[in-house]
């Protein structure tokens, strides 16, 4: 499973931010790194005043920590 995580913030309140991430069960990781634009921007349509800041693609696991 691959995870698009990536980090969004209130465009009316630049400091209000949290993650978020969309997974995909049967894609490669580089397809996700050529389609995740387009998915992220998708979600931004579907969540206005929110921006997304930053993303990346990883390999996602159920028992995976953040650092």
């Amino acid at each position: 499973m691959i995870e698009l995580a990536f980090i969004a913030c209130l465009a009316a309140a630049p400091t209000t931010c949290r993650d978020e991430s969309l997974l995909f069960i049967d894609i490669p990781l580089m397809v996700c790194m050529r389609r995740g634009q387009l998915e992220l921007a998708s979600w931004a349509e579907k969540h206005p005043g929110w921006v997304v800041q930053k993303w990346s693609c990883r390999r996602h696991g159920p028992t995976r920590t953040e650092a």
